[in-house]
């Protein structure tokens, strides 16, 4: 797709399920969406993996906090201020309800999936919904078909797909594609294909971007 097909901005969403800032930063363009509605906007989301070192049946999430922060306590000052973040945006990061990190390819195929209809950025909310908001097990297949049917898929064809490897090889390839296009953090966002931004910037300063996108895409329209 041209990242400027028809006249619409083409917002492309790297981003990964369990990465706060990815939560934040979702709300927060769409915040910027509304600072500008005189802007078309299509969002694409693509998948990023966070800790692709966790196995598909994911680990507790206290041995993941172990082993990435060092302990659960360390992480806690951390997330206290994340958390407080996302408050002001007006969700909620429930951290102490999580009790399993998952790995996020089942996660990013449900994405892929609900895109084909139209419903990606449903998708995308409700699972980071689970996850954080209500501390969902997300590598429970029962959870991720319900999922799936609050956004318009098939539950039971779902809970049939999960159990195959049905686009396990293509979120992994674009997963990393985006790494080896020196995407190293995110949410990352990148505007008509022109420009990118890193992590979860202010709604004014996303909206600043479609500005600076747009004018970017006249330019080399114009040669």
């Amino acid at each position: 797709m041209n990242p400027n097909e028809n006249g619409i901005l083409v917002i492309d969403v790297v981003s990964d399920v369990v990465c706060p800032w990815c939560f934040i930063g979702k709300k927060r363009i769409e915040k910027a969406m509304a600072l500008r509605p005189d802007i078309p906007v299509t969002l694409r989301f693509h998948p990023y993996f966070l800790n692709d070192w966790i196995p598909r049946e994911g680990i507790s999430r206290e041995d993941y906090l172990t082993t990435k922060f060092g302990s659960v306590e360390r992480y806690a000052e951390i997330a206290q201020r994340v958390a407080a973040t996302a408050a002001d945006e007006g969700l909620v990061y429930a951290m102490d309800r999580i009790g399993r990190q998952p790995n996020t390819t089942d996660c990013h195929r449900l994405i892929l999936w609900a895109g084909r209809n139209g419903n990606a950025p449903a998708m995308k909310q409700r699972l980071m919904e689970l996850y954080f908001t209500e501390g969902a097990d997300l590598t429970d297949r029962a959870v991720l078909a319900q999922a799936a049917a609050d956004c318009g898929l098939d539950r039971e064809e779902t809970l049939r797909r999960l159990g195959t490897d049905e686009d396990v090889d293509t979120v992994t390839r674009q997963a990393q594609a985006a790494k080896e296009a020196g995407i190293d953090g995110v949410p990352c966002f990148i505007f008509g294909g022109v420009l990118a931004v890193s992590g979860a910037q202010a709604p004014d300063y996303l909206a600043g971007a479609m500005e600076r996108a747009l004018e970017e895409q006249r330019k080399r329209a114009q040669g």
